[in-house]
């Protein structure tokens, strides 16, 4: 008798709930279901049409637990373990989690051998908090950004970007960066302004921009932009002073900007691949230096879950909302039709969607 199992599906023009048949795991695959996954920044571009990835089911940040494994699998992996999945693959393109291959907004995922004999699937402890889940593969992206910022030990942090990568590394940066380093959270709504002050933990100054401040050098900027708001916000970066640029939002094609000239800012942050190489990559023009990345490695991940169960008071407000696949459906079908964050009458910061063996 042929199994299904529940998933939310992109397809025909709109997101629902739908069944997709339960495949077992062929040599060296990974049967797993996941527990707890969030929604991104970059999942909401692709809800609304701004990428053109190819996976049906969606999501790349959570928790799971392995349901069943192929032949040849390792025995850190059996059936029962707690795990979380490197999305990018460092070398292997075509396994990028959520994006090319079908995500974890789902109650079964299939992982491809590659993914587990890259490495990228990581047993976790299992007294790991799994409600924390959404938070740690972004925490990660933080995590690798603040450790490369660290090494030209800034005395201000520019963080332009309200979104979930903003509001974690607004958190982190006395922890991973030293206690005297200065932040600034840039905004780009009045909402956004507002949930920033309602903050149990607000950076220590809070921007509708960039315009008249001068900060204390070293200065460093975290873009934690949409692809088409990167551009404007490395040029407002660098007019108050930035000399190290971690360019972590996305970027349109032939992204480019007079104040770097020469640079090509596409190749910067592709130079960067799951935390390879390592140290990463970083360009120079003039006194500048700027960088990017895409995807994390392991420790990165390892680094996050440990500061998640050390201070995870610290992080959990951050998940605004809470839903079940039925739920998180419905506010994804009204983040596609939409440009606002507000969900329910509060501001989403980032969705925690629940999945259970009954949904």
């Amino acid at each position: 008798m042929s199994q299904e199992h529940r998933a939310i599906v992109r397809a025909d023009g709109t997101i629902s709930v739908r069944s997709r048949p339960t495949i077992a795991p062929g040599a060296g695959e990974l049967q797993i279901a996941t527990l707890y996954a969030g929604l991104c920044g970059t999942d909401i571009q692709m809800l609304r049409g701004l990428r053109d990835d190819p996976a049906p089911v969606i999501g790349h940040e959570g928790i799971a637990r392995v349901v069943a494994a192929g032949a040849g699998v390792p025995d850190t992996l059996a059936p029962g373990t707690l795990v979380t999945v490197n999305p990018t693959h460092p070398t292997d393109p075509a396994f990028l989690l959520g994006h090319n291959v079908d995500g974890l907004l789902q109650q079964r995922t299939l992982l491809p051998a590659t993914a587990v004999t890259g490495g990228m699937v990581l047993p976790l402890p299992a007294a790991t908090d799994v409600t924390l889940a959404p938070l740690l593969e972004p925490l990660a992206v933080v995590r690798y950004a603040l450790g490369t910022i660290g090494t030209f030990h800034p005395a201000t942090l520019l963080v332009i970007g309200d979104g979930i990568i903003g509001h974690l590394a607004v958190r982190a940066a006395r922890r991973w960066l030293g206690a005297d380093v200065r932040v600034a959270l840039v905004h780009h709504t009045a909402d956004g302004l507002a949930f920033s002050r309602a903050s149990p933990y607000p950076a220590d100054l809070l921007l509708g921009d960039l315009s008249g401040i001068a900060p204390a050098p070293p200065v460093a900027a975290l873009l934690a932009t949409p692809r088409d708001a990167t551009i404007a916000a490395l040029e407002s970066a660098l007019t108050a002073g930035a000399e190290v640029v971690d360019v972590l939002g996305g970027l349109p094609p032939g992204a480019a900007t007079p104040l770097l000239p020469g640079v090509d800012l596409t190749a910067v942050r592709a130079a960067n691949c799951g935390g390879r190489p390592d140290p990463p990559r970083i360009a120079t023009a003039g006194r500048i230096r700027v960088f990017g990345h895409r995807g994390v490695a392991n420790r990165h991940l390892l680094d996050a879950a440990a500061e998640l169960a050390s201070d995870p008071d610290r992080y959990r407000d951050l998940m605004t909302h809470e839903t079940d696949l039925d739920g998180a459906a419905s506010v994804m079908r009204a983040l596609a039709g939409s440009r606002a964050r507000i969900v329910g009458g509060r501001r989403l910061i980032k969705l925690s969607v629940r999945i259970t063996e009954d949904d």
